[in-house]
């Protein structure tokens, strides 16, 4: 699993062999089950996670009671809840592995120290989530802009994997339509080969 880690420190930093084994030896790598609840909306976030292994869904429940899937995370994906700047430090979400889990543990407490430590890694992370908010923000204003079958097709070319990996009913949420508009959307798509 770290060299999943090693792989993606590189991408953003000049490390070398031994800053990305010094720094791999004070990361915590930890294993979770399937429907382990990372975070519960309403908490106080004062962890973040990055995914080696697994699917991790962020949804929400709105005021009706009813389950909004915003976001799953899986594979080299950094899971983080951002609300540092609100005077209301709770999250607006809940974070659940879909699946058993391996993750790497960031806790908020300890993250300035590391960084004095390993300054290259703040200048990693700072990269990562440069480059993340960008990806986000591209997504949002193509979600925004789509019809509902532009957006299944649009997961088919950038996130396939979903298709198998999450329950429909979920993927329905995530793309804002009903299981029953991701049922005809899938069989419309499927008959014209896309």
């Amino acid at each position: 699993m770290k060299s999943i880690l090693f792989k993606y420190m590189t991408k953003f930093t000049s490390l070398n062999d031994e800053e990305q084994r010094a720094i791999a030896e004070e990361i915590l790598i930890e294993e979770y089950k399937k429907g382990t609840m990372l975070l519960r909306q309403g908490e106080v976030p004062n962890q973040c996670y990055f995914v080696l292994k697994g699917c991790v869904r962020q949804y929400s429940i709105d005021e009706t009671g009813k389950e909004v899937t915003s976001n799953f995370y899986t594979e080299e994906q950094a899971v983080s809840i951002f609300n540092r700047h609100q005077q209301n430090k709770t999250s607006a979400y809940t974070l659940i592995c879909l699946e058993d889990c391996t993750l790497v543990v960031g806790d908020f407490d300890a993250e300035m120290d590391i960084f004095h430590k390993h300054a290259q890694l703040e200048t990693m992370i700072r990269k990562m989530v440069e480059e993340n908010l960008g990806e986000v923000q591209d997504e949002l204003s193509s979600f925004i802009a789509s019809a509902p079958e532009e957006r299944y097709k649009a997961l088919l070319r950038k996130r396939p994997h979903l298709v198998n990996r999450v329950p429909q009913h979920q993927l329905a949420s995530y793309l804002g339509i009903t299981p029953e508009s991701l049922s005809r959307i899938k069989k419309r798509v499927n008959a014209s080969d896309f």
